[in-house]
């Protein structure tokens, strides 16, 4: 092209000025002649050697107009402002979802060609993007750097700590549209959509039944394989779930946080205690399809159950 004369002969790329073109060639022959006095990292171009130079100085010299945030880059200001704007300029042909920044879209493509090109050295797993895989390292590192200031609970990256503040501020941003049931996270306001949809898209391939969620479908492979992976340190019982790990951990504690304000009386289990609170009330709130018979607890229900089915549940 006429006002492009300057042509790469590797890739065939043109450029305006002859000065523009030499920056280029460096991408091919991996030379990085600037480098820094502080860490030693060097950059192919000495303009990313002064943008390096600022994690060091700390200086910000582009402030957003609109909030007062500071940035290093003017392009990272410039991606900032699309946060006050709306603006989401690169949209996905598979699905139509809009993004601010085109890294942002192009992350976002590897959920639909399911490509993970981050592997983990140590157990093999492989991840979509390179913070995941930092993320799962410190799984095998046991690296917790990012502490709760609330309670002091530690957690290997900022979105799990941010997750748990929830817990504490009790904010829950997501909404339902159809019945109003508000949601810490929008992961569970999707799960919860689901109930009204209908929509359970996991499988199971031995038996057949379906699931709302893959959590629920790896839980229900469980009484498929007998997997019982989690350990009691005291006795060495094993569990298929954490939780049921946790419960039973109560029986060599003796530890009863679920207490009745009614009579005072304490339980190791909070759906203990709801069952306990219906003798206070009255409540039998399960009751048999067969003969109409009602009970205070489940398991009451399903030890009636037996004298329609002839089962024996012990037996299991």
């Amino acid at each position: 092209m006429a006002d492009k004369p300057h042509s790469c002969e590797t890739c065939g790329s043109s450029f305006a000025a002859k000065t523009n073109l030499l920056t280029h060639i460096k991408t091919h022959t991996g030379e990085k002649p600037h480098c820094c006095e502080v860490c030693g990292s060097s950059f192919a171009r000495k303009l990313h050697l002064l943008y390096h130079m600022r994690t060091h100085t700390g200086e910000k010299p582009h402030s957003c107009e609109v909030c007062g945030s500071s940035f290093a880059i003017k392009s990272t200001l410039l991606h900032h402002m699309k946060t006050h704007t709306g603006e989401k300029p690169h949209s996905c042909e598979e699905c139509g979802s809009a993004f601010a920044q085109k890294s942002n879209l192009l992350s976002h493509m590897k959920r639909h060609t399911g490509e993970k090109p981050h592997f983990c050295e140590v157990c093999g797993s492989s991840f979509a993007w390179k913070t995941s895989l930092l993320n799962h390292m410190k799984t095998h590192t046991g690296e917790k750097p990012h502490s709760c200031e609330i309670c002091g609970s530690s957690f290997p990256s900022k979105s799990n700590l941010m997750t748990h503040v929830k817990t504490h501020t009790g904010v829950k941003p997501h909404s339902c549209t159809v019945c109003g049931s508000a949601f810490a996270w929008k992961s569970h306001l999707l799960y919860h959509m689901k109930i009204h949809t209908g929509e359970k898209p996991h499988s199971c391939e031995v038996c057949g039944s379906s699931f709302v969620s893959k959590s629920q479908l790896l839980r229900h492979m469980q009484t498929h394989t007998g997997e019982k992976p989690h350990s009691c340190e005291v006795c060495g019982s094993s569990f298929a779930r954490k939780s049921q790990l946790l419960r039973h951990m109560q029986t060599h504690t003796g530890e009863k946080p679920h207490s009745c304000e009614v009579c005072g009386s304490s339980f190791a289990q909070k759906s203990t205690l709801l069952d306990h609170i219906a003798t206070h009330k009255g409540e039998k709130p399960h009751s048999c399809e067969v003969c109409g018979s009602s009970f205070v607890r489940k398991s009451h229900l399903l030890k009636h159950m037996q004298t329609h089915t002839g089962e024996n549940l012990n037996a299991y």
